[in-house]
């Protein structure tokens, strides 16, 4: 892979001043991003997970309203997600014919789930034109994913956020019809990436052999944890993420951003935080002062997925324009996480074979494969099907495998 040194000097702000405290609270109070209008999506499909509740259901609403033909709400919850559905049928009679909201079920706690998902995807869809990764959890209280025994903030919000968006990616490119430009996929990501020291990357780097960023957010399982800045560093990883892949990824098959809602509180994000008084308090207070409704919020979601082309590939979008990263994302520390991360991020998913994944959708936009360092050893078992190419083996225990 061809290694891209971000440029920060063509932002209107720096990456530090994007991550301030004094900024941040300055464009919530100031800026109020537009609906978004003038955009036809008849003929079209799209997918937003975590669907059935605030942010992530008004950008299913606008898109209903841009004329999406096809709708997929993809969530946790069945029940819930018919009855978003439901929801957003009503008053609706002006849809054509032809528009269809579907809910069709993705835990991202469970790799399976996600393989599931896109099988399901390859088989079932006639075109992928748009990706809304909008599912996401904040928990008050550290715990570990049951399957994989990663931490789960870092397991859903980061790391099944990844693999969903690898392996939609061939799903896109085969269901690619006579489309006038490339499909989007939008990652819903925050300006609280910038707010942590992600002291468990940082501390190791200056070791000739440094260790696992993974393993390090897994370590002390019984320590507390700044649940706040453990979900600030999910962001940031996600930031990691999109760096890498838009180096990996054609453009002109699928432009990958990511934007922000900023902050809104009308969602179920901080379920688990709510009823604390601190909560409570705070939330009266910033709805009041600053935060933004799941509506305004979710402009700023369509408007990335929907306005914008190529000079959003491997960006960060905020109130509707083009912002910095992180700072730590320009810095020459950071360009080695992201490189020792997405080597590791690849090493998690060995059982789905993204790498094969992502050298075959490179080779049919005429990219040379990509140079992996260390070879990995092929693993025993294999099943193969479709567009999503050879996977592995179903899913297993992680836990088991890394003993």
């Amino acid at each position: 892979m061809t290694s891209t040194t971000k440029d920060p000097s063509k932002f209107n702000v720096t990456p530090s001043q994007q991550a301030s405290l004094p900024r941040f609270l300055y464009q919530q109070i100031t800026c109020r991003p537009k609906p978004v209008t003038g955009v036809n999506l008849d003929g079209k499909t799209a997918i937003v997970t975590g669907s059935n509740t605030g942010v992530g259901l008004e950008t299913a609403r606008q898109l209903l309203d841009l004329g999406i033909s096809r709708l997929i709400l993809a969530v946790r919850n069945e029940a819930k997600g018919a009855a978003a559905a439901a929801n957003l049928g009503k008053g609706r009679d002006h849809f054509p014919q032809d528009t269809t909201i579907e809910v069709w079920s993705l835990d991202l706690s469970i790799y399976d789930s996600i393989l599931a998902f896109c099988a399901r995807a390859e088989k079932e869809l006639t075109t992928l034109d748009m990706v809304v990764l909008n599912a996401g959890i904040g928990p008050a209280t550290r715990c570990f994913n049951r399957h994989t025994g990663h931490d789960e903030v870092i397991q859903v919000n980061y790391l099944s956020t990844a693999l969903l968006a690898i392996l939609l990616l061939p799903v896109i490119q085969s269901k690619r019809q006579k489309q006038s430009g490339p499909s989007r996929l939008t990652i819903v990501n925050s300006e609280v990436s910038g707010w942590t020291k992600f002291s468990e990357a940082t501390a190791g780097n200056n070791k000739s052999t440094p260790p696992s960023i993974l393993a390090a957010l897994d370590d002390n399982k019984d320590a507390r944890v700044d649940m706040v800045d453990r979900m600030y560093v999910s962001k940031l990883l996600g930031q990691f993420f999109l760096s890498e892949i838009a180096q990996v990824v054609d453009p002109s098959l699928v432009v990958i951003n990511a934007t922000s809602p900023s902050l809104v509180l009308e969602t179920e994000f901080n379920r688990d935080r709510a009823g604390t008084l601190l909560y409570t308090i705070g939330k009266l207070a910033l709805n009041k002062v600053v935060a933004n409704t799941a509506d305004v919020g979710a402009r700023m979601i369509t408007d990335a997925a929907v306005n914008h082309g190529e000079e959003t590939h491997g960006e960060m979008m905020s109130f509707q324009e083009l912002v910095p990263l992180a700072p730590m994302i320009y810095t020459e520390e950071g360009r080695k996480i992201s490189k020792r991360l997405w080597e590791e991020t690849l090493s998690e998913f060995e059982f789905a074979g993204v790498r094969e994944i992502l050298d075959r959708v490179r080779s049919s936009s005429g990219m040379a494969p990509i140079s992996y360092e260390p070879k990995r050893k092929q693993l025993k078992r294999s099943w193969c099907g479709g567009s999503l190419g050879c996977v592995k083996e179903p899913f297993v225990d992680l836990r088991e495998r890394r003993g």
